[in-house]
């Protein structure tokens, strides 16, 4: 009976032996091994536009955005800030004071033109009519480029229209650059004055009439 107690004992040592020794190689090279707590010291890797759950303080939870928000009030390199809101007084602003940054050249209208033909083209029609395939589906056309009340739209005012949508249009901040949107301007203003800008009348009266009114008032 003592000789088979030694045998087991025997074993088991050797077999405690084997285990910490077979414990403590690497099958795999790559392998990290065992890990303790691997969370404090290596962070879980987040997919970008992805959610993730935070649990607070008080052992409430949120779910919050992996992208950081930029700091408030900061402006990131090289972007122009739009200091006009989507709003009624930020609209008569802009069509007062915004101007357009890009020269008026052929390379910037050109761009301006590609992405009026993804944009714009499928509501506002190919010479900004209002007759494309989509807008003639809508409750009311977009009105024509070339429209009495349209045709001397302010650099400012297109800009603001494209950045936050008016009427039926929705904005396209989210799919166009700044950069883009001013080039969209230059092309849209291209289909109002194909033969070049034409002087923007301030007045409200229509062009014929300020001839006529300028006719009389000489004659007297």
């Amino acid at each position: 009976m003592k000789k088979i107690t030694n045998i087991i004992s025997l074993m088991a040592i050797v077999g405690s032996v084997a285990i910490a020794v077979t414990s403590c190689s690497k099958h795999d090279a790559n392998s990290p091994g065992v890990e303790y707590m691997p969370d404090m010291y290596r962070s879980p890797s987040l997919e970008t536009n992805s959610f993730s759950v935070i649990k607070n303080a008080d052992g409430s939870f949120d779910t919050v955005q992996t992208n950081r928000v930029p700091v408030a009030g900061t402006i990131a390199r090289g972007f122009l800030p739009f200091p006009y809101a989507g709003t009624p007084e930020g609209y008569e602003l802009a069509k007062q004071n915004a101007h357009n940054p890009l020269e008026r050249n052929e390379m910037n209208t050109k761009s301006g033109e590609e992405l009026y033909g993804k944009y714009c083209v499928h509501c506002h029609g190919a010479t900004g009519q209002g007759d494309g395939p989509v807008g003639g589906k809508l409750p009311g056309p977009p009105p024509p480029y070339t429209a009495p009340d349209k045709i001397n739209m302010t650099e400012g005012e297109l800009f603001h229209i494209i950045t936050y949508g008016k009427g039926l249009m929705g904005p396209h901040a989210s799919l166009l650059t700044q950069e883009e949107r001013w080039k969209l301007v230059l092309y849209v203003q291209h289909l109002q004055h194909p033969d070049g800008m034409a002087k923007v009348v301030t007045d409200s009266v229509p062009a014929k009439e300020v001839k006529v009114k300028a006719k009389v008032k000489k004659g007297k």
